[in-house]
């Protein structure tokens, strides 16, 4: 049984934190019975923690976004489904049937669109909206585990690749069958060998670009997003990535390009110890196969223990969501490419994520 596992949550987390504490582990916050947490007044609490406030930066695409329904409670699959017909976290509704807001975590969310930022979010961590993502059990994780504040920081977007909009800076061109593929900062995206690219409105890396920037400028702005802190810390990056890249060329380099990721976000944020959480692409679960399967190895591929890269033992882990895909018939809909919207894949997938970025904390320590 995984330490951290938090389905039924709300009935072992005592337990569990006591455990943990007891076991000379990372420092850990008192968890107060969390029915009684109540959401902060609309003049936003301040914060009263001279520490840095702690900062983890998700990244990905549209499933990074969160499409795992909410409601109805009727509909299989569904946030308010799973815990009020399966018992399955609960500490994410209190008694009287109201979202609880955690005071100690912070969720920011950003968008960069029609060339502006977009503010989704900026509250402290609760379910709003009708929509969940891997952000929700993330922050719950982590929040539970670590001692003093806590920021999530999503700026990403839908439908993009890694091999083209989120490619980091240092990638260079490569070929593939007969075509060329651009680089960080060229375009178009390919053109046929021995003939001159005629570019386009975008760029190589131009979404990398615009997210990182985004997630920049909250934190030069850190007090207008965590009420009252004036410094933190960006402890680690969450990835959730891969569809737009099922195609034969973009698969073929993603194990590479996700290394030079992982290298340059950790420069852009001067921040060389943050870890580096991923989760795999998923979609049919274990019958994953063709561009997806090769994509989700690459992924597996980096994770530090493999002794692949010995530069990401201890900092760098892939868990393996394919476990956690949910079929259509138990689930709000047959969007496959959205894990048919089921709220349980996005929970999972960020239970499992944050057991990972705690794990890594904790070998840190």
């Amino acid at each position: 049984m995984e330490l951290f596992m938090y389905i039924r949550r709300s009935k072992v987390v005592s337990v569990l934190v006591a455990a943990v504490a007891l076991a000379g582990f990372i420092p850990l916050i008192s968890v107060a019975d969390e029915s009684k947490l109540t959401p902060p007044s609309s003049s936003q609490k301040e914060h009263s923690d001279s520490r840095p406030v702690r900062v983890f930066i998700l990244l990905g695409q549209s499933n990074m976004l969160g499409f795992g329904r909410v409601g109805p409670e009727e509909q299989q699959g569904t946030l308010t489904h799973l815990i009020r017909n399966r018992g399955q976290f609960e500490h994410m509704m209190n008694d009287d049937g109201e979202w609880v807001a955690r005071p100690d975590v912070r969720y920011v969310q950003v968008m960069h669109r029609n060339g502006n930022m977009m503010t989704l979010r900026n509250e402290w961590l609760t379910v709003s909206g009708r929509h969940i993502g891997p952000e929700l059990q993330f922050g719950h994780v982590v929040g539970d585990a670590l001692d003093g504040p806590v920021m999530i920081l999503k700026s990403c977007i839908g439908n993009r690749s890694l091999g083209w909009d989120l490619l980091p800076p240092g990638s260079e061109k490569f070929e593939y069958e007969g075509k060329i593929y651009a680089g960080y900062g060229e375009s178009p995206l390919s053109w046929d060998k021995g003939t001159e690219p005629e570019p386009i409105n975008w760029y190589a890396g131009k979404q990398y670009d615009d997210d990182i920037a985004n997630a920049k400028r909250i934190l030069d702005n850190i007090g207008e997003y965590y009420p009252g802190a004036n410094s933190y810390e960006v402890a680690g990056f969450v990835w959730w990535q891969g569809h737009k890249d099922q195609n034969a060329a973009h698969a073929s380099r993603y194990e590479q390009n996700l290394v030079q990721l992982i290298r340059t976000l950790r420069k852009d944020f001067d921040a060389p110890e943050a870890k580096f959480v991923l989760a795999t692409i998923a979609f049919e679960g274990n019958d994953l196969k063709g561009h997806g399967l090769t994509i989700a190895e690459a992924q597996l591929a980096v994770s530090g223990e493999t002794g692949n890269y010995p530069e990401f033992e201890g900092n760098v882990k892939c868990i393996d969501a394919r476990p956690f895909w949910r079929d259509k018939s138990v689930s709000p809909t047959g969007a496959g490419y959205h894990y048919n919207h089921n709220a349980e894949t996005y929970l999972l997938v960020g239970d499992a994520l944050g057991n990972a970025m705690v794990g890594l904390l904790q070998q840190q320590q």
